[in-house]
């Protein structure tokens, strides 16, 4: 409780220290309009593509204590002198008498005292406008009158983020400002790169005079810019210089005088910062966002937007962590995932040609198809249209140009340039989507495939139903000499890149997981030979895989090109693979015994008290021909580290054998909030999944990083809802199928399907982890543990009693 605490009433993390070890985010908006707040004001705005349309200059890389892209300074008049404070803590470090950072669902909300000053600012993007909103509420909170000034900054950057880096004479040349001013002596700064002028600028404004301005960086921090973002110069004068720019590093500072404040008066100014073609096109929204009635009306929206949003889905189990996660937080992870994909994070520093990833968008839809299927059928049909002829994909995509590229596999010309397992994640998406909604027609909606003709367009569109098809058919004709399929460039884990005629053991049970979906969509289309087909093909990879890749206590992760094998007790690094031993269950490929075997293996020797590692041991110097796994040192990200997207599949693979109490444990070593009592250790945010946590064969064992866009986020909501509550939607209904802790006597979950809600009460008297007794509908007992669909739009009561 060191930095904060969860309030669950309000949804909100409270951060109450604001020297958290790392900078702790949240995101406000989307991809066409948004970025992330750190917990101290600054942010990263961007139109559309983080790396071609940036707004805001903020460098992960620089220290906490550094100004990054927007704050605000707060000036108190004593005597013929004035205090100088950011209520923001940085960049001025003052000593505060109450700090909080409310991290809530798409704002954050900075309340702090300093100096007898009390400031409120809430940061927020409409849901419907393309606008950061600023409502900054001070107060005078001594007892005696106080002259206040507020001064909010925003510094700009070029909007090509890799040339403001790369070209630091260009850049400076390019960067312009101009002030507009209304007859009400509200100003509007707009700002632009030269070639912008006449198409896009930035604009910041607020609803509250303000008597000077500032454009220049250097002026504004004076001294040739030895002053510093801690101490403005200019602040030190009555004014602001009202300059200009014509060049150099521009920012947008406006000079607020609020007056004399009494005791306890408060008053408020709303700052707007967006883009638009010009400022007379931001006209209209500039007017509407500086009245306080539209903008409370729109923050009252965005929390509509949310509680609709989480209504979908709500739990309550013996365990309040486990309530709070799945409840709130991983659900608007999952939510923040499915817009930014890997793309711009506090990490992921949204620069170059990365954009959506194919085989991560895929999983992303995954953990948000429940709560807003229509986007995830959107986001589906472009992941479809990268999809190439030959049923494989790009590996990643542009989602404004949907231009797509094969990621690293182009640094290697003379390794296959497709990753092994991308397409095979859509069969998954598809049919997740189609048993969430029922929307059979989505089967024979057409959609193009990636190849483009001379005109730019596409030179084949086809049925969804036949990019399946093609997506099985290309692993099914790319197979090794061990009868597995070929790794490609890579598989899931693209840090091990192996030579041309490699072998996936994961490739092979992502491609049987997809097949029993598949063989799920074909049996309820009535598609009797297509189903023996794919069954057929199911059995033979079992075959194979049992017959090739087991190594006596656990299953193998690869086979080289030479067919040594990875991820065996052979190996003197490597030597087993945590996804070697979960997906063989997970894809119903392993025998019940070996199954079992490899799942006690994995926990024996990955398992830690911080989650399960990746592999072990970790290999220990460079390798080039293993590839990037090598580049890590041993217990960090790949090479023997807790990379968290591997543990909800341990977690799916032990409540599929029926063992609620490891499946539980592993769901409680990753949850992020438990880690909030060790945060010092931890490091990251405790609201939300990161992506790795460094493993213990590291000397800083415990320590997380790249939190907010992950994977794990998608497939630990799965692992919670579908596998532990045991909440799976399947083409003919609900199914129901818990696997929890003994010790839970009961949990209730509310929850939304295909237009009607249904309040499922689970009672477990006899104290198992897996099992359906009973079960019944409105009073009807069902002879089967599957609620049927209704199509009534009514309310459904739904006991179930396991034994």
């Amino acid at each position: 409780m060191k930095y904060g605490n969860f309030r669950d009433e309000a949804r909100e993390y409270v951060i109450t220290n604001p020297k958290t070890p790392v900078k702790w985010i949240n995101y406000i908006g989307t991809l066409t309009f948004g970025g992330f707040v750190d917990h101290t004001g600054g942010a990263l705005i961007c139109k559309g593509d983080p790396s071609l349309n940036r707004m805001t200059k903020y460098i992960q890389q620089m220290p906490s204590s550094d100004f990054k892209g927007e704050t605000l300074y707060v000036r108190v008049k004593r005597g013929n002198a004035y205090k100088v404070f950011s209520p923001f803590f940085v960049p001025t470090l003052d000593k505060y008498d109450k700090f909080e950072c409310h991290v809530g669902l798409g704002y954050n909300k900075i309340v702090s005292e300093f100096y007898g000053v009390k400031t409120e600012c809430t940061i927020f993007i409409p849901q419907n406008a393309e606008v950061e909103i600023r409502d900054i509420r001070i107060t005078n909170i001594s007892n005696e009158n106080q002259e206040i000034d507020v001064i909010p900054v925003v510094e700009y950057t070029h909007f090509d983020a890799v040339k403001q880096f790369t070209n630091a004479d260009w850049v400076p040349q390019t960067m312009q400002s101009r002030k507009f001013e209304n007859s009400d002596g509200l100003k509007t700064l707009i700002q632009y790169a030269f070639m912008n002028r006449d198409t896009k600028v930035n604009y910041f404004t607020s609803n509250f005079p303000a008597s000077s301005f500032e454009t220049d960086r250097k002026i504004f921090l004076g001294d040739n810019e030895y002053g510093t973002w801690a101490a403005p110069h200019a602040l030190l004068n009555d004014e602001l210089s009202n300059t200009e720019a014509h060049r150099g590093d521009n920012i947008a500072a406006m000079m607020h005088h609020l007056g004399v404040l009494k005791p306890y008066e408060q008053k408020r100014v709303i700052t707007l910062f967006g883009q638009k073609e010009s400022f007379a096109a931001a006209q209209s929204e500039i007017e509407r966002f500086r009245k306080e009635e539209e903008v409370d009306k729109e923050f009252k929206a965005l929390a509509d937007f949310w509680e609709k949003f989480l209504d979908t889905m709500q739990v309550e189990t013996p365990d309040p962590a486990f309530n709070s996660m799945v409840n709130v937080h991983n659900p608007r992870q999952c939510f923040i995932t499915y817009y930014w994909s890997r793309y711009l994070s506090y990490y992921q520093l949204g620069m170059g040609t990365r954009g959506l990833g194919f085989r991560d968008s895929s999983q992303d839809v995954m953990g948000v198809v429940s709560h807003m299927p229509e986007k995830t059928k959107e986001l589906i049909v472009k992941l479809l249209s990268v999809q190439n002829q030959n049923g494989s994909a790009m590996h990643q995509f542009n989602p404004m140009s949907m231009e797509a590229t094969n990621g690293d596999a182009h640094e290697m010309p003379d390794r296959p340039q497709y990753y092994g397992d991308d397409h095979l994640w859509i069969v998954l998406a598809v049919s997740a989507y189609i048993k969430e909604t029922g929307d059979n027609a989505f089967f024979d909606e057409s959609v193009p495939y990636y190849q483009k003709g001379k005109d730019g367009k596409a030179v084949e569109s086809a049925s969804v139903y036949d990019h399946l098809t093609r997506a099985l058919n290309f692993t099914k004709n790319n197979m090794g000499k061990h009868g597995l399929p070929l790794l490609g460039f890579a598989d899931w884990n693209d840090c091990v890149n192996l030579p041309t005629g490699a072998e996936s053991i994961f490739n092979a049970c992502l491609y049987s997981r997809a097949l029993l979906e598949m063989i799920d969509l074909e049996e309820f289309l009535g598609h009797k030979d297509k189903v023996e087909a794919y069954r057929a093909d199911h059995a033979l990879m079992k075959k194979n895989l049992n017959e090739q890749a087991w190594d006596g206590k656990w299953y193998v992760r690869y086979y080289d090109a030479d067919g040594t094998p990875l991820g065996s007790s052979k190996n003197t690094h490597g030597q087993i693979y945590l996804n070697g031993q979960s997906w063989p269950v997970f894809s119903e490929i392993a025998t019940m015994e070996r199954g079992r075997q490899a799942l006690d293996s994995a926990r024996k020797m990955l398992n830690t008290s911080k989650g399960l590692k990746l592999s072990t041991p970790g290999f220990n110097g460079y390798d080039p021909t293993k590839g990037g796994i090598t580049t890590y040192p041993p217990g960090t990200k790949e090479n023997g580290g807790i990379f968290l997207h591997t543990n909800p599949w341990m977690m799916i693979a032990e409540a599929i054998m029926g063992n609620g109490e490891r499946a539980y444990e592993y769901y409680n070593q990753i949850n992020p909030a438990a880690k909030n009592d060790i945060i010092d250790e931890y490091e990251c945010e405790p609201y939300v999944y990161p992506q790795n946590i460094l493993g213990d064969e590291h000397p800083q064992f415990g320590l997380a990083r790249n939190s907010w866009l992950s994977g794990t986020s998608s497939w630990t909501f799965q692992a919670a809802c579908k596998y532990i509550l045991g909440l799976r939607a399947q083409m003919d209904g609900l199914l129901v199928d818990p696997c929890i802790p003994s010790s839970w006597e009961n949990f209730s979950v509310q929850r939304t399907f295909r237009g009607c809600r249904y309040s499922i009460q689970v009672e477990n008297p006899n104290r198992v982890c897996k099992g359906v007794k009973s079960i019944a509908v409105d009073g009807k007992v069902l002879d089967k543990p599957v609620i049927p669909v209704f199509t009534d739009g009514k309310n459904h009561e739904v006991k179930v009693v396991m034994g």
